[in-house]
Order: C-alpha cells, then structure tokens, then sequence
C-alpha cells in the first residue's frame, strides 16, 4: 500500500493468489532462536499461543539473509505516516518509541487505551514492519532493526494528506535529529504529483534533511502499472533512496522475481527512480489492536487450532466475534474447519495477530530496516554513502525492465558487510559531475578497482582519454567543459567492466541491459 495526499485515498496492489510458506529447517532453527526469551512472557499475558497458522509468510529477516548478530541497536529512525498506534512489538518489553509528534495539533503522546482510528494503521504497520521486535508472535514475525529506537511523526489530518504537512513532518526530524539520534527517515506516502524538484518545497525539505545528515528512504507509490507511473514526491527527489517492490511468491530463496506494480521514472527531473526494489507482498504485519478486524482474527486463530471435538461449540459460543454463519456449529467437523481456513485466507491471517500485506509502503520500511543494520555496522557512513553502497550491492532482476527496477533487488547481506568494511568515508564528497572554471569534475567510488577510466560522447567513447586517480578510495578526473549539450558516459573499471555512475540519477537505457549516465550542460 501507499498513502498519497488524498482523503481517503490508499493504493494497493492487484489481487493475489496465496502460495503457502514451506517451512524447512532453516525455517524451524530461525523461529527457534525467535522465540527463546520470548514465549513465557506471551504465554503468561494471554489464554493462547501467538503462533502462526498454516497460510503463514516468510519472515522478513528470514526472507532477506539478513545478519542475525544485528538488529538496528542505537540507531533510531524517523516514521512519516498517517497515523500510529503504540504496539506491543515496539513497547514490550521495554518501550523504544522515543516521541510522537503529530503535525497537525500539539500532541505529544500516543495511548494503548484508546480507540485508534483507522488512518492509524498505516503507519502502525510501517513501522513494526521495519523494526518490530515480533512480541505478540513469540518473536516470528520481527523486523530487520528489532532493537532499533522509532520516531512517530503523525502526518495527516482526519486521514488526509497534504504536501504542506509532509514537508511539517520533515522540518520536526531536522530540528530534533540530534535530541532523538535520528540518522534514518522512512517515508511511506507521497505529494500531489512529479514536478521538477527545485519547484517543490516537499522534495527541497527531503534534501535538506540529507544534506544535514539523514537518510530519506521513500516508497515509490504503487502506480508502475498505470499509465501515470511516476514516482510523487518526496520519492522524485534526487538524492532519496527511492524504493519500488517486488514479489517472491513467498518462495524462500526464490531467483526468479516478479517486479511489483511500482511507481517508476524517469522523473520531470530526468532522474531515473527507484534505485532498488525490495519486498512488497507477502509481508507480515501487525492487525490494529483495539480493532474489530483484531478480535476477529484472535478468535478464528482460536478456533483454527482447536482440537476437532471442540470445533462446534467453539463456533457456537465465538461466531459473533469471528463473524461466522450463526449456524455453522451444526455443520460437521470438516465443513466448520474448512470455513474457518477459507476465513483465514481470506482475511490474510498468518499469526494470531498478524496479517500479510502489500504495497512499496512495505519496501521502503524494510530497505530502512537494513539501513538501520548497515549504521550499527559502521556508524559513521553519511546519506551518499549508504546510497552508494545499496545500489552498488544490489542485484539485478533478469529480464525485467530497467527503468522499473533501478538498480535492482537489495542484497541485504551484501550491504551489511560492505557497510562494516567500507573506511573511506570522503565518498560522501560524491556528487553527479560538476562544472567548475571551465572544467568539469567526475568522481567514482570502488575499493576493489585498479584501474577506472571515463567514455562518453564528450571523448568519442575512448576510455584511453580520460584516466582517474585515485586517492583515499575515490577516483577523480577532470576535462574541459564540452559545448552545451546532452551528453552520455560510462566509467570502465579495469578495462573490462562499464557501468554508469551511481552518483547521477540522471540515465537512459543503453543497447546491453544497463544505463548509460546523461549529464546535461546548458
């Protein structure tokens, strides 16, 4: 799903067909570890199991690799969403939401008391999703950052969303990033329309915020489907980690991915938009507590794995709350248990109180999530360097459009460890090239490379003419300014490898299933 600023207006995907998660032994050793420490305290506070039931997902960590000794600890991150609840997940057993601002009046604390309403359960899912520590499933269904800190930041008003309370949302983080050790924003929803980004105030803020150290991971918007695919802000601004989805069947260790219905570039900007996709269905996240829809999946989850002689007074006594047929009681064992299942399934019940879900609303928490690994790794990465590191590890989707993939799938893993390695942290210095003095300055960033050379239109495509050099891990060269004009370029590592420049979101598809980086002199 994907908020944008219409009233009332939420985006989802198209219908799905389940496909069940297969439990294997890596499955059953990670639930293992999940549960210790956990399953007494769930246990001693409630009259049955938290526990999955047959039509289950693939938990995120388990789904994505993801290192298993990390877990976001001393890192927070800053949530912009509809609304929130304050959810066991993140407030048992011990409470890591730090503040709650919301935008829209002086409000300053959120309460497990009262009703929430329903544009709290957005960004409920959002962030439990990215850093839940899975309380209410004995530890199943947590997030890649389960001991990360959250910022609530409440950005609509009766349930709608307007630019002017988004760009509110985001002054709150930079002003209070320091008091609250914010280094992460993770934005699910999106403005009116793509326009170029110096003429918008949301997607200058969202700038703003990275130029003071912050890093701004957005959905994409779930329109990659429609004929208006492109990417709102804040998710069109240059310098975010725009985020797109795609689906794994929820198939564990799946190679073959589908791209999900994301919103897409190039952007007014002429910026290539998402830069990489990750998960965005087959997500388990929380049911609104306090909720109709919550008391309805706690009693079928009851009744599912009750023993088959208590099926039919169970379902006498509890049809209101699981809203059953009145009468199904009198039915036979098999016919009551198949109604309850058919219920599950179609209810997207995977946990007593977890339900799954879909949408870049997903993604975008869960690429947070990993970024939230790679700071506890290596705190003193800047924005640039993170986004540097996330694109330069992903992995492409074969045979799938560039333009709706950027620069692939996130390898968690792999952005873990290049995050603890990485020791030049001048490459924040990274920027598309520049004019300076009639001369302009390309840069380029690659431990492993010996050699780096620049081709474009500007040398005729000769890597022979332009040779970096390198210092403290960045490689730099610097040309005459060509004449005004739309030009092409590749850097060539060693000799062998093209690739465009992660640094310039600015590209086009070029003849061998890459990019080609466009710099536009005026």
């Amino acid at each position: 799903m994907f908020l944008s600023r219409h009233p009332n207006r939420i985006l989802t995907g198209p219908l799905r067909v389940f496909v069940p998660f297969v439990v294997n032994s890596a499955c059953k050793e990670f639930f293992r570890l999940s549960t210790k420490g956990m399953m007494n305290a769930v246990m001693n506070e409630h009259d049955h199991i938290h526990t999955e039931n047959r039509f289950s997902v693939i938990p995120t960590p388990l789904r994505l690799n993801a290192d298993s000794g990390l877990t976001g600890k001393g890192i927070t991150i800053a949530f912009l969403d509809s609304g929130f609840f304050p959810h066991p997940d993140l407030t048992q057993p011990s409470n890591r939401i730090l503040a709650f601002h919301d935008v829209t009046r002086e409000v300053t604390k959120l309460s497990a008391s009262a009703s929430p309403q329903s544009y709290d359960w957005h960004g409920t899912m959002t962030s439990v999703s990215a850093a839940g520590n899975g309380f209410l499933s004995a530890g199943l269904y947590r997030g890649i950052a389960s001991n990360a800190s959250v910022v609530l930041i409440k950005i609509s008003e009766q349930g709608k969303i307007t630019e002017e309370n988004i760009a509110r949302g985001f002054e709150w983080v930079i002003k209070n990033r320091r008091r609250f050790n914010i280094r992460i924003i993770s934005v699910s929803l999106g403005g009116d329309s793509d326009v170029p980004y110096q003429t918008n105030r949301v997607d200058l803020i969202a700038e703003e915020a990275i130029r003071q150290g912050l890093v701004v991971i957005v959905a994409a918007g779930n329109s990659g489907c429609s004929e208006k695919h492109r990417p709102v802000p804040p998710a069109n601004a240059p310098s975010v980690i725009t985020v797109g989805g795609y689906d794994d069947k929820n198939l564990l260790n799946n190679k073959h991915l589908d791209l999900y219905c994301s919103s897409y570039g190039p952007t007014a900007d002429g910026i290539v938009k998402p830069e990489i996709i990750a998960p965005a269905i087959w997500v388990a996240a929380p049911i609104l507590p306090n909720t109709a829809a919550y008391k309805k999946a706690e009693t079928l989850s009851r009744i599912a794995v009750a023993p088959d002689y208590l099926l039919s007074s169970l379902s006498q006594n509890l049809w209101a709350e699981a809203e059953l047929p009145r009468d199904l009681y009198r039915k036979d064992t098999e016919e009551i248990r198949s109604h309850i299942e058919g219920l599950l399934l179609q209810n997207k019940i995977v946990a007593t109180h977890y339900q799954h879900v879909e949408g870049t609303s997903f993604a975008a928490p869960i690429v947070s999530s990993i970024v939230a690994q790679m700071l506890e790794a290596n705190s003193q990465l800047t924005p640039a360097a993170i986004k540097e590191i996330l694109v330069s590890t992903a992995s492409r989707v074969a045979d799938a459009p560039l333009l709706r993939q950027g620069y692939g799938a996130v390898n968690t893993k792999a952005a873990v460890q290049r995050a603890r390695a990485e020791q030049h942290l001048d490459i924040s210095l990274l920027t598309p090239p520049r004019v300076a003095g009639g001369e302009m300055i390309f840069a380029f960033h690659r431990d492993d490379a010996k050699h780096v050379a620049l081709a474009g239109d500007f040398n005729q495509w000769n890597p022979a003419a332009a040779q970096l050099n390198e210092h403290d891990g960045v490689w730099k060269v610097t040309i005459a300014t060509p004449p005004p004009g739309r030009y092409r370029y590749k850097f060539v590592i060693d000799g062998n490898q093209w690739i465009d420049d992660p640094s310039n979101g600015r590209k086009e598809a070029d003849e061998f299933g890459g990019f080609n980086s466009i710099v536009i002199l005026e």
